[in-house]
């Protein structure tokens, strides 16, 4: 996409509850159109339940806000920074508001989700072209949407320092147990989604991909997950204390009805077979996560250390990107891109850089009777939400 003078970047994320009295109505936001009682989101409830309520994710962003608009400072590129949420406050369609009333028509928009699909990207896209249907900017303001940078190298470098130290500590605790030598496992880790939307991922012509990733450099049948497993390999070949070890793709956080087909194994699922495979050890690497929210907190801090401990292994769970300096870094040079004040398109793995305009059927939501979920029209004329 060509650069453009944009006057404010929108950090566009999921949302949480921020006390007890906020889970159910966020719940009910994430859920929207489904028709799930009460009873049903308070079973889902409990993990904020066991936090107070509190998602972490909420302080997490006001952090990486603050980090952003610090290296924006350092590298004296005068543009502000607002923060909104697709499931609570602040809402996009407020900050998109507060944006325009403040003098803003130009927005760069950049969310906390680095992979292909239809909640991590497209729907953020969506997001964004409702909001201004929705508040009436539609035509007044404009919105562009930063590419996908799970192979960027900001987003890579965290983990790679993660993996160091997390092969030293599970060593350390093998040791301490009298195998030294015993087997390790390292566990990559991301969000769990239907079977259904990771086959949708990407442009539906995959041949579009050619140059950037070809259908032939897969190593999934799906590119969501082809796309992980490009990032793990790119980090296990970055650690020279990696080499010999193995590593393995998990899913986590599945929710649904339980007939409708993720993707999987389960981690905890995958730790069973692993103890049963002579596993001693596992080194699990949130790659599919930006930050530590809810579902690194719980899912894989609770329940998949806890199986863990059940199963007698080894257990570290290594950082999210979160405020690491490399991440920040490397979204700011992702902003600059777009303001074309840097022509380096940077990418680390078998991929390319991502494309900044996806084709309008890319990452479509496939809906329980296999139809694709309708777009409304400001999506469709691709004017203000572009290219979804």
């Amino acid at each position: 996409m060509s650069p453009k003078p944009y006057d404010a970047i929108l950090l566009a994320s999921f949302g949480g509850p921020e006390g007890q009295d906020d889970v159910i109505p966020f719940l009910r936001n994430v859920t929207r159109g489904r028709g799930i009682p009460d009873e049903r989101l308070e079973e889902v409830a409990t993990h904020y339940r066991a936090n107070g309520g509190v998602s972490p994710i909420n302080a997490q962003n006001r952090a990486l806000k603050a980090a952003l608009e610090a290296e924006l400072a350092v590298q004296s590129i005068d543009i502000p920074v607002y923060w909104g949420n697709r499931n609570w406050d602040p809402f996009i369609q407020s900050t998109l508001e507060e944006m325009y009333e403040k003098g803003h028509r130009r927005v760069l928009m950049l969310s906390t989700s680095a992979y292909s699909g239809y909640s991590s990207c497209r729907q953020y896209r969506e997001d964004a072209g409702v909001a201004l249907r929705a508040s009436g900017l539609e035509g007044k303001l404009e919105v562009d949407k930063v590419r996908q940078y799970f192979n960027t190298p900001g987003f890579i470098e965290p983990s790679v320092d993660g993996l160091k130290a997390a092969i030293a500590d599970v060593r350390q605790q093998l040791a301490e147990t009298g195998n030294p030598d015993g087997r390790i496992t390292v566990v990559f880790a991301t969000h769990s989604i239907p079977t259904s939307d990771a086959e949708a991922a990407g442009p539906k012509d995959k041949s579009y991909l050619d140059g950037v990733f070809p259908v032939s450099e897969w190593k999934a049948t799906d590119l969501y997950s082809a796309q992980h497993l490009a990032v793990a390999e790119e980090i296990m070949s970055r650690v020279p204390e990696a080499a010999g070890l193995e590593h393995t793709l998990v899913f986590q956080s599945r929710s649904g009805a339980p007939h409708v087909p993720w993707l999987e194994p389960d981690i905890n699922d995958a730790f069973e077979e692993y103890k049963k495979d002579g596993v001693a050890g596992v080194i699990v690497m949130p790659i599919g996560f930006v930050s530590d929210h809810m579902e690194v907190v719980w899912d894989l801090d609770t329940e998949a250390k806890d199986t863990a401990a059940e199963l007698g292994l080894a257990f570290h769970r290594a950082p999210t990107a979160g405020t690491h300096p490399a991440f920040v870094s490397g979204l700011v040079e992702l902003i600059k891109e777009r303001l074309g004040t840097s022509t380096e398109r940077v990418a680390a793995t078998t991929c390319g850089a991502w494309f900044d305009v996806c084709r309008p059927e890319c990452c479509v939501k496939v809906m329980r009777d296999g139809t694709t979920k309708p777009t409304i029209a400001a999506v469709d004329a691709e004017v203000k939400a572009p290219a979804l």
